[in-house]
This record gives structure tokens, C-alpha cells and sequence, in this order.
């Protein structure tokens, strides 16, 4: 007690010496002139800086827009011998100064801090500043370009730099090694580019490093490891790439590691056993397989553990000993087994969704109700009846009706909006559920919602700012002033609802931020949508997409219901701020939700009965169909539908031997058009005037290695029938069964009886915007990409009548090839799912296509081109540099003009078409769309697993495995299927029935 007495007169007695000091001295006159001026650099002209007592004045009313605002100036008189005192620090935050950063800083000999966090400056970092002993900068959240000057590096006493959220950019200076005596070192939310320097392995005495949402390039770097004594690491969307080096479990002292969002090969989860103090563990994102280890389960003071969208596999540890868990997210992995009762700890939030856990029912314990966790299992488990897996926790599982549409007021109250065409919807609200970090919610009309996250650093625990209303005067719309939001991913769904394709149109309005020239406006949302899990935007930016914050915009998308449910997803990726207008704002933002179908229309709640309408159409519909096949019967153009034991739609057009001769002028080798390896094809014009392509077939078998024989279905004439496009006859080429129409080339022009054999791996047209339209064909208004002889389409591998090799061959079946050389060839095009077993589906086509895609592209032979040893054609090469966005790699060298961004576009499409899952692949029509620019291209979705990627190739290595030395090559029989894509049927050698291609859109 004595001694603490003692310390207390000591301090009280040094205060009044310095107290009394201060009485008889002041600031220099040219210090005061100094400061004056850098306050009228900042544009702060509401103070006055009075060096008699070192105060900052207030001239003029200056509101405080937050109660952290700060606007002070300290002062040493203990500096030198002297009497004077000298200005130390300068701190005026929150005040949204709206000039430039001084270089007068500079003059002022003493000073230590500068603290300008979260004003509206512009301009650079003074190089002027380098000249003196300052140890803290801190200019978090202002605008503040250009680069890093160097002459910062000569400030050797610097403890603290803080840089974030600004618009800096350039790379980090080589020089910062000098700066050993940094402890705290933020550059998150800015611009910079490059690799960081390895002299940053030089800062021993770093404890805090934080480089979040910048695009840096390379890997985490090793050095690392020398950061002995770092408790707080944050590596969120920086741009690095994985893995996360192994040294890192030399960090001992580590209390705060979040790493999120980055790209990189497989890796197993990081050894931080030795960090055993970890209070937060962010692990987001970061490509890890493998399970988590037990002595995760054992940390004591870990408060949040995000492991989230990774590949982790295994179960639950029932061993869990960290008592303090008050956020778990596992979200979207691949963790099996029980939920174990040790986890479900008092407090605490779990979320679990996207895995494969065992299903639980409404008697577990992780579905208890009034209890003091939440746990989220929405889509937790794979019992193969995909509405049970997004209802857990539920006795029945059934839909006793089905619906068609979906309004949702995200994070309002029922809301009734009348359209502009005079009907009334009914949104549907949630704010009756206020947030909660993992949260499933299941409203009672077939829709929900599953919220999952915290909002990190807002040092709030209750979890209910997870709704945003404008608060004041608006001329907002009703549906635009509440928003739902969330900190990490945000699900809205619909279940029970009738398959079939929709439209998805997703109302946003920014609330939190300003419309003025505050620091408040200065916050950047950015965010990815996933549609049916695939992604449909990334880096979405309401803001940038409304033109101003408070503007409603409403953004289309496309939806195929195949299994009942929809799945709207926003997911944050860890780019844009996270302090603007505070601490805690970021994430996906959502007003309200609108989903119609596209061929029907819908009853929705608030909607009038339209009773009389229905009867009428119910009438007048099939009386209409009926008048319609009349018509068609009379004029002999009856087209029949037929579907074969794939269960792909064919239909059958008739003409006799006679009409085709009369077409083709009896063969006559002026209309032909064509040479394959099969027969020749000619032009031919129908009585009505009608141009068509007839493909005149060898009547020859042909025979393969081994003497296996592959029947031709029947001999004779084929007439392929498109509707051809506004250039007609100068494109004519073969029509696949299930690809449309003709290519219609706009900028290589053919005379009307000239065959072009296209070669993209050697043709010599080096302007890019030549090659395009090739991607290209038009049919009645409509536009289809072409599968170009680069076909899948065949279901019989030896029966190659169907397949014309006139034009457009892509070196696929020329004149004299082996049947053999010619299935090695097509190996390259062939979709996975018909290779490996024969099964053709409706997306088999859309492979083929993506494969032509990325030669025309490339310039390369997708089966001949082997780039490196561990890559068995072009497209396993263009997978592999995908994961990396090195698309600039695959461009043609050849092409002397190029537009990257189109080339860039036209790469991704064939990417999404050679997809090794059908499902995936995007439909033609979608493909076109996406070429024309009409919507976005979505990204391309992971595998599910690594051995999803080795079957697109498999067929492929197992062929020439089994075909080294060619000439000894041997085939299956098994494999030879009884079908073929245009058969004849001879009845009278006069009559053939040709079954032509479905020129609908699939």
C-alpha cells in the first residue's frame, strides 16, 4: 500500500512540474505557422491552432457525424534544453476533411503521430514525410493515391503504418526491410500489385500484418516464419495464391489468424499446434482437404473457427474441450457422421450447412427448439431426396402442392406491389427474423432462408444487425428501404417448386452508405451471386450496377428447376471495406427477391381470379393446335416427333429417290458442294423452293482394324434439311442431330459451289475478331452456336453415315483415313459421359462444341497438342492454367490483333461447355447469349472432386494406352451400339426415310 502511495505522489509530482513548465513556455511561432498551414492543406478550416496553450480552437460549428471524432493536437515541453514545447502529435479523424495531405508535416522537428483516419483526403503520400523520426502514420479511410513513396522507408523509428482503404496501388517498396522496428503494418482495401519483397522478412518485431482485398500476386511467401512474435495475420482476398506454408506453425503467439480466398492447389489443413492462444481461426476458402485436426477441437480460448467452403472430410471429434466456441462455421465441405453433443456448447452459433452429415430429425439434439445455441442444417446431409436435405429437423418431407413463382421482401414486412402491367403481388416479408450467425429459417409457403457469419470487429455479440432499413425521409420505393444482409453467405430458396425454366430478377438498393463527401461514403460492397450453385456474377457492386447509392436496380437472371428446389446464393468473398460508415459493414445485401416463370403464367397471392380467361384458353387452345395440324397435313409439311432409346428427340421428314435426283439436277457434280469419307453432299432446291444439303452415301461397309466390320444403316440418299440463314447457300455444311442449322460466316465469304475444309490449327487469319463469327450461325432469328464437325453426336462410333465430312471437317474423316484415325480424332470431341459409357446426353453436343471453341481460339489440335508431360490434350491444359486466370496463355500466337477481353469471354464459354458433368454445361441457347454479350458468362464451377476432371480425359489416355504403336490397334465390339443419327429405310429403293435434326432450342 506504501509503495503504491509513493508512485502516486511521483506522478502527481511530475505532472505539476511539467504542468507549471508548460505555464511559462509555448509553441514556437514557426510551429504555429506550421500548423496552421497544414490545417488549410486539409481543408480544416473550422479550427485554429493556439500555440500559447497548444489547443486547437474551434472557429466555427462543426458537427460530429460520429462520437469517435477526434480533432486534437498534443504537445512536449520536455524536448531539449530549451523552455519551448513542440508539437508531438496531430490527430483529426472522423471529421471527413476533404483536402490533401500535407508535406508540411515535415517541418515540424518533434513530431511523432500523425493520426488522419476516416476523412475524405486526396492526393499522395508526401515523400517530404521521409525526412522525419515520425512513429505512428494512420490514414485509414481516405482516398489517397499513387504509391507507396519510398522516402517512407527512411523513417527507421516507424512502430505503426496504417494504410487502409484508400486507392493506393504500385507494389510494396523492396526498401520496407529497413523499417525494423514496425510492429503494426496494414495495407488492406487498396490497389497494390505485385509480389511482396522479401525483405519484408526482415520486420522481426511485426505483431500485427494485415494485406486484405489487394491484388498481389505469387504465394504466400515463406518468410513469414521470422514474424516470431505476430498475433494478429490477415491474408483475406489479397490475391496469393496457396498453400499456406508449412512454417507457419513456428507462429506461436498467433491469437488472430484469418486466411481466406485464395487460389492454389489441395492442401491439408496447417499445423497450429503450436498456436495454442488462438481466439479467432479463419481458414475460409483456401482449397483444404483433409480432416480437422483433434487439437482444433482442444484450443481453450478459441472463440470463432470459420473453416468454411473447403474439402473437408471426416467426422466430428467428440473430444471438444475449447469451451469458449461461440461461433463455428463448417459451411460447404464434406464432414460425414453424427453431430456430436459436445458441440452443440452453451451459446453458441454452428453453422453446418452443405455437407454430408447424417441426417438429423426432429428428435436429435441439434434440432431441439428453445435452446441457447443455434445450429444451421440447411442442405447439411445427402439422403438423395433433395427437399428433405434443405428441411432437417422435419417429420414429413412430402410437397402436397407445387408452386410456381416467388416474391420475397427481403428483411420487411408483407408487402402487397402493383405492377406495371395493373396486377397485385404479394412479397412476402422475413423482418419478423431480426439475424443470427447461423441461422435456417422455413417460412410456411414453401421459401426460406439460410444466413450464416459474423460480423467481424463491431465488437457486437447479439447477432441482430443482419437487417438494414433507411431510416429518414425517402423517395425510395417500399421495396427498396429494407434489406436483408449478411456477413458470409446468405441463401434464399424455394422448394416444392414445378421444374422448369424461370426468371430470376434480384432487387438491390445500397442502404448503409452516403451519397455525400463523407468517409461514410467511402465504403466499397462487393459480393458473388450464385445461381442453382453455379456462378452467376462475381465482384457484384450494387453501388456501381444502381449508379449512386439509395437507387433501386433490378438485376435478371436465368434459373432451370430441375428437382424442384432453387437456390439464390450471395456469397462474400472477402473483397470491398469492412469500416465504412463502421466497423462491421460488408457482405451481401438483398431487397427483395422476384421468380416467374418463363412459359406459363403463375398464380401468386394477392393475384385475381381469372376464371373466365382459363376456361377460354382451356377452349380455344386445342381447337387452335387442331386447326394448326390441319394446316401443316394439307401442305404435306407434317413433321412427326419421335424420340430413340436415348431418349434425344429426332423427327422424320419422307422424299423419294426421284424428288432429291430432280433437286440435285441427278447428283450432277456442279451442285457438289462437299467430299467425305462417306459419300459427297450436294445442293440441292425442293419444289418449293426450299434450298437443302443431300448427302449421298457410300453403299460400302467399312471395315476396322481386325477385320471388324461397322455396318452402314441402310445406303443411298440423306437430305439434311435446316432452315438455312439470310446467307444461305454460301455456308452450307453437315447438320449433326442435335446441333441446328448452318454457320453463317459474315466475314469469309464462298462462292456458292466451293468447298472450304476449315482449319483452325492452320488456317492464317491472325485477327481475332475474323475468327469469331465462326462461333456463330443464325437461324430464324434466333441465334445457335454450331457444333462443327467436331461431333460427339454419333451414338455409334463406326457408323460415321450420318456424320457428312464435306465442309468444316476440322481434319476429322478426311477421304482415305482409317475408321480408326478417324475415332482417335474424334476421342478429342467426344463428351465423357458417351465415351466412357455410351450414355448420350442432351449436353453431349454442347462438349463438342466447347472443344472447337478452344481450338479456333488457341490454334491448336485439342487430341494432337500435348503442351506439357503431365497433360494429355489442350483442353486438360486449359483446366489446369483456369485455376490460375492465365487465360492469355492459351491465345494464338498467331494473332497479331486481339481483343483479351473478348478472347478472354470466348475461353471461358468453352470451358463451361466441356464441363465433365452434363448438368453443368450451360444450354446452347445459353451459349450464344453469352457470346452476343446478352448475359453475363457465368465463372467456371469446381469439380466436385479430383477424379470428376480425370473422366474427361480418361477415354482419352486410355485409348492411346491401349493404341501405342498404331496399326495394332483393337476395339470392343461392346462398344458398337445399333443406331445412327440419319437413317435410311429402304422400302422400294425410291422411298427413304430420313430422320433429320430437332431445330429446337434445348
Amino acid at each position: 500500500m506504501a509503495a503504491r502511495t509513493a508512485k502516486l505522489m511521483l506522478l502527481l509530482t511530475l505532472n505539476l512540474v511539467i504542468l507549471l513548465r508548460f505555464s511559462e513556455s509555448s509553441v514556437p511561432q514557426q510551429e504555429v505557422e506550421v500548423v496552421g498551414n497544414i490545417l488549410a492543406d486539409m481543408n480544416a478550416t473550422s479550427w485554429r491552432f493556439n500555440g500559447d496553450n497548444c489547443n486547437l480552437d474551434t472557429v466555427s460549428e462543426v458537427p460530429k457525424i460520429s462520437q469517435e471524432a477526434n480533432a486534437s493536437i498534443g504537445c512536449d515541453c520536455t524536448i531539449g534544453n530549451d523552455t519551448d514545447c513542440h508539437v508531438v502529435w496531430i490527430t483529426h479523424k472522423f471529421y471527413s476533411l476533404d483536402g490533401v495531405l500535407s508535406p508540411e508535416f515535415a517541418k515540424l522537428p518533434y513530431i511523432r503521430s500523425i493520426d488522419l483516419a476516416y476523412n475524405y483526403l486526396t492526393g499522395t503520400i508526401p515523400s517530404e514525410w521521409g525526412s522525419t523520426q515520425l512513429q505512428d502514420i494512420s490514414l485509414l479511410g481516405n482516398r489517397i493515391t499513387g504509391e507507396i513513396p519510398r522516402e517512407i522507408c527512411n523513417i527507421t523509428t516507424l512502430t505503426k503504418l496504417d494504410l487502409e482503404a484508400n486507392q493506393l496501388s504500385g507494389t510494396v517498396p523492396s526498401d520496407f526491410g529497413r523499417l525494423t522496428n514496425l510492429n503494426i503494418l496494414i495495407l488492406s482495401s487498396n490497389r497494390f500489385t505485385g509480389r511482396l519483397p522479401t525483405t519484408l522478412g526482415q520486420l522481426g518485431n511485426l505483431t500485427n500484418f494485415r494485406i486484405n482485398e489487394n491484388n498481389f500476386s505469387g504465394s504466400i511467401p515463406d518468410f513469414i516464419q521470422n514474424w516470431r512474435q505476430l498475433s494478429r495475420l490477415e491474408i483475406v482476398a489479397s490475391g496469393l495464391t496457396g498453400p499456406i506454408p508449412s512454417n507457419i506453425s513456428l507462429l506461436e503467439n498467433l491469437s488472430d489468424l484469418r486466411i481466406s480466398d485464395i487460389t492454389g492447389p489441395a492442401q491439408s489443413f496447417p499445423r497450429l499446434n503450436n498456436a495454442s492462444g488462438l481466439i479467432r481461426l479463419i481458414l475460409r476458402n483456401c482449397n483444404i482437404s483433409g480432416e480437422i485436426p483433434d487439437y482444433i477441437w482442444q484450443m481453450r480460448e478459441l472463440t470463432l473457427l470459420d473453416t468454411s467452403f473447403n474439402r473437408l472430410v471426416g467426422r466430428i471429434s467428440n473430444n471438444i474441450l475449447g469451451r469458449s466456441l461461440r461461433f463455428m462455421f463448417l459451411t460447404n465441405n464434406m464432414l460425414s457422421g453424427d453431430i456430436p453433443d459436445t458441440l452443440l456448447v452453451n451459446g453458441a452459433s454452428i453453422d453446418l450447412s452443405y455437407n454430408n452429415l447424417t441426417w438429423q430429425g426432429p428428435n436429435q439434439a441439434a434440432c431441439q427448439q428453445n435452446t441457447n445455441f443455434y445450429v444451421n442444417l440447411f442442405s447439411s446431409s445427402s439422403t438423395g431426396n433433395p427437399i428433405q436435405d434443405v428441411l432437417p429437423c422435419t417429420e414429413s418431407v412430402k410437397c402436397p402442392r407445387y408452386t410456381c413463382s416467388l416474391h420475397v421482401n427481403c428483411g420487411g414486412d408483407d408487402l402487397t406491389i402493383r405492377e406495371s402491367n395493373g396486377r397485385s403481388v404479394l412479397y412476402e416479408g422475413d423482418a419478423n427474423v431480426d439475424g443470427g450467425a447461423a441461422r435456417l429459417y422455413i417460412a410456411s409457403s414453401n421459401w426460406g432462408f439460410s444466413s450464416t457469419g459474423d460480423f467481424m470487429d463491431d465488437n457486437i455479440f447479439q447477432n441482430t444487425r443482419y437487417i438494414e432499413s433507411f431510416q429518414g425521409n425517402t423517395t425510395l420505393p417500399a421495396l427498396y428501404t429494407t434489406a436483408r444482409l449478411s456477413p458470409l453467405t446468405l441463401t434464399y430458396f424455394s422448394y416444392c417448386l414445378e421444374n422448369g425454366e424461370y426468371s430470376v430478377n434480384l432487387h438491390f438498393a445500397e442502404l448503409q452508405f452516403t451519397n455525400d463527401s463523407t468517409y461514410r461514403s467511402l465504403g466499397r460492397r462487393i459480393f458473388d451471386i450464385y445461381i442453382q450453385g453455379r456462378l452467376a456474377r462475381r465482384d457484384f457492386n450494387i453501388e456501381d450496377e444502381a449508379g449512386g447509392v439509395g437507387i433501386p436496380v433490378v438485376v435478371p437472371f436465368n434459373a432451370s428447376v430441375t428437382d424442384n428446389i432453387l437456390e439464390i446464393r450471395f456469397y462474400w468473398a472477402g473483397k470491398g471495406t469492412t469500416r465504412f460508415p463502421r466497423r462491421g459493414v460488408y457482405g451481401p445485401l438483398v431487397s427483395a427477391i422476384d421468380v416467374e416463370p418463363y412459359f406459363k403464367t403463375c398464380s401468386t397471392g394477392g393475384k385475381k381470379s381469372h376464371k373466365a380467361l382459363y376456361i377460354g384458353v382451356g377452349i380455344g387452345v386445342p381447337f387452335l393446335i387442331l386447326l394448326i395440324l390441319v394446316v401443316l397435313w394439307r401442305k404435306k409439311c407434317f413433321k412427326c416427333w419421335k424420340t430413340d432409346n436415348k431418349g434425344v428427340e429426332l423427327n422424320t421428314l419422307s422424299f423419294s429417290l426421284k424428288q432429291l435426283k430432280i433437286a440435285t439436277n441427278n447428283f450432277n457434280a456442279s451442285n457438289k458442294i462437299g467430299e467425305g469419307g462417306f459419300g459427297a453432299v450436294y445442293k440441292g432446291t425442293l419444289s418449293d423452293g426450299t434450298v437443302v444439303a443431300v448427302k449421298q452415301l457410300s453403299s460400302q461397309n467399312i471395315v476396322v482394324g481386325n477385320g471388324l466390320k461397322a455396318p452402314i444403316h441402310g445406303m443411298g440418299q440423306c437430305i439434311l434439311k435446316p432452315p438455312f440463314p439470310p446467307l444461305q447457300l454460301n455456308h452450307i455444311l453437315h447438320v449433326p442431330s442435335l446441333i441446328k442449322n448452318l454457320l453463317s460466316v459474315r466475314q469469309l465469304t464462298v462462292d456458292n459451289n466451293i468447298s472450304i475444309e476449315f482449319d483452325p490449327f492452320g488456317f492464317d487469319v491472325k485477327d481475332f475478331q475474323t475468327r469469331t463469327p465462326i462461333l456463330r450461325c443464325n437461324s430464324t432469328g434466333d441465334l445457335y452456336p454450331l457444333t462443327i464437325k467436331a461431333d460427339s453426336s454419333f451414338t455409334n462410333p463406326y457408323a460415321f453415315a450420318s456424320l457428312t465430312q464435306d465442309l468444316w471437317h476440322f481434319r476429322l474423316g478426311h477421304p482415305g483415313s482409317s475408321i480408326l484415325q478417324s475415332l482417335k480424332q474424334k476421342l478429342g470431341y467426344m463428351a465423357p459421359e458417351y465415351a466412357l459409357w455410351g450414355y448420350l446426353s442432351d449436353k453431349a453436343d454442347v462438349y463438342s462444341y466447347g472443344v472447337v471453341v478452344l481450338e479456333i481460339v488457341s490454334g491448336k489440335n485439342n487430341t494432337s497438342y500435348v503442351p506439357t508431360n503431365d497433360c494429355i490434350c489442350l483442353l486438360d491444359w486449359a483446366c489446369r492454367l483456369e485455376t490460375s486466370k492465365q487465360y492469355e496463355e492459351l491465345f494464338d500466337e498467331r494473332l497479331t490483333t486481339i481483343n483479351k477481353e473478348e478472347a478472354e469471354t470466348v475461353m471461358k464459354v468453352a470451358l463451361l461447355c466441356t464441363n465433365g458433368s452434363p448438368s453443368m454445361r450451360p444450354t446452347m441457347s445459353e451459349v450464344v447469349n453469352m457470346l452476343d454479350g446478352k448475359t453475363f458468362v457465368p465463372e467456371i464451377p469446381p469439380e466436385a472432386s479430383g477424379n470428376s476432371e480425370d473422366l474427361r480425359f480418361k477415354a482419352m489416355r486410355d485409348f492411346r494406352r491401349e493404341t501405342k504403336g498404331e496399326g495394332s490397334e483393337t476395339q470392343n465390339s461392346n462398344t458398337i451400339q445399333n443406331y445412327t443419327n440419319c437413317s435410311l429405310t429402304s422400302e422400294d429403293d425410291d422411298t427413304f426415310e430420313i430422320r433429320s435434326v430437332d431445330t429446337r432450342s434445348y
